[in-house]
């Protein structure tokens, strides 16, 4: 380890704040208003996931502008890969926000208003790209001193693609965005209306669920409803399903073990006075363990088998795992943990439970070492509390300043410790 090195491990210890944690703070103050200006900007010109141009556009152009290496665009559609190269020679690390919106409309007041109707940035991928943009225009500006190579992933599409269509993270591994050069890690974060603007929190191991979907098809026989012993009514065999399919998280899955079925559609029948020869019901499953995920599948098609047989119908499965349980490495974890602490106060950094929702973050994680964290941007004062995926959703924009400045620290201390 160099000097350099040495240094900053004392200093984590210490939890001191180091000079230059200093020189970070005063650079992301100095470019604070203009990573306002862009996080409100990505915010008046939302686009859906796979339909990013604009954003991809204005990305570039301000990549290119802070004069990083080889911006590379039109990756996994709408992505922007970028090098930062450092002045001295050292490992490689890979960082990343995701930029596409969500179909929601906007409710709130504010200048920065959503122009493009029936779409907004609800989950805050606009504050994660300005975040990024501050990062890499702050180690623009420390270059000369940077000890290897900085990745910067901006990916479209992490809401998931329409249908026939492939993308996110995904596609961005398939597309060589983790290639030429390979990073030794990734770090990525997300916003939390839950969490006070100056706070970021972690979980060691598995921070966010699985997320796998599924669509059962039950069949049964149509017939006049004043006979119903002549057919085999799917509604109430698909009924009996839905409760039994419950029964899984309740009894046949280890109450230590997170887990979440949810039924979220069913449709079925074609008229009131005809008994139902068909009910289709949609889902998810969401664990933070792969032998409970595959578990449950199993136990699935068992329950299934048995509710439908005992009526005289059928039924079809189709699951389709989706995402895998986002896991942060926990030595990686707990070194960046240090970091944090140092950087944002120990008492600002809080240890979280996992949460059931999920990220495509995770696929990044499957090829190498990552750590994802939370990013508070709640303010109970003015009223920043409506969670993500709303449309009262909004963010202290006070914390894009705790983003750039948490995470150029890990960053840098990464390269060093490497």
């Amino acid at each position: 380890m160099s000097r350099a090195g040495i240094a900053l491990a004392v200093a984590a210890m210490a939890g001191a704040e180091t000079p230059r944690d200093r020189d970070i703070a005063s650079r992301t103050e100095a470019i604070a208003p203009r990573l306002i200006e862009a996080r409100r900007d990505f915010h008046m010109h939302p686009e859906l996931s796979n339909r990013e141009e604009r954003t991809s556009l204005v990305v570039a152009g301000r990549l290119r502008s802070i004069g990083l290496d080889e911006v590379r665009t039109g990756v996994a559609r709408h992505g922007v890969v970028a090098l930062l190269k450092g002045g001295k020679p050292g490992p490689v690390v890979a960082v990343r926000a995701d930029m596409d919106a969500l179909p929601v409309d906007e409710t709130i007041d504010v200048p920065y208003r959503s122009r493009n109707r029936g779409v907004k940035h609800a989950c805050g991928h606009d504050i994660h790209m300005a975040v990024l943009l501050g990062v890499a225009e702050v180690l623009a500006g420390m270059r000369a001193g940077v000890p290897g190579t900085v990745k910067f992933l901006f990916q479209p599409a992490e809401e998931g693609v329409p249908r026939g269509e492939e993308g996110g993270a995904g596609l961005m591994v398939k597309e060589g965005a983790l290639d030429n050069p390979r990073p030794g890690a990734i770090f990525g974060l997300h916003v939390m209306p839950d969490a006070q603007a100056g706070e970021v929190g972690y979980t060691s191991g598995g921070a966010l669920a699985s997320s796998d979907r599924f669509r059962v098809t039950i069949r049964g026989k149509k017939v006049h409803a004043a006979w119903p012993h002549q057919g085999v009514d799917a509604s109430v065999i698909a009924a009996e399903a839905v409760l039994a399919l419950q029964s899984i998280r309740s009894r046949r899955i280890d109450p230590s073990e997170p887990m979440v079925l949810t039924i979220g559609s069913i449709h079925g029948g074609n008229r009131f006075n005809i008994v139902a020869d068909e009910v289709v019901m949609e889902g998810t499953v969401r664990t933070l363990d792969e032998d409970v995920r595959g578990k449950v599948q199993r136990l699935m098609r068992e329950i299934l088998a048995g509710v439908t047989a005992a009526h005289g119908g059928s039924f079809e499965l189709e699951f389709a795992e989706g995402l895998p349980v986002t896991y942060n490495d926990p030595a990686l974890a707990e070194w960046s943990a240090g970091v944090l602490r140092r950087v944002a106060g120990a008492g600002n950094v809080k240890v979280r439970k996992p949460l059931m929702g999920a990220e495509d973050f995770s696929l990044y994680q499957k090829v190498i070492p990552g750590f994802f964290y939370i990013l508070g941007v709640g303010n109970h004062a003015r009223g920043i509390t409506a969670a993500v995926h709303t449309p009262e959703f909004d963010a202290d924009e006070a914390s894009i300043a705790v983003g750039v400045r948490t995470m150029t620290a890990l960053v840098l201390d990464y390269l060093e410790r490497k």
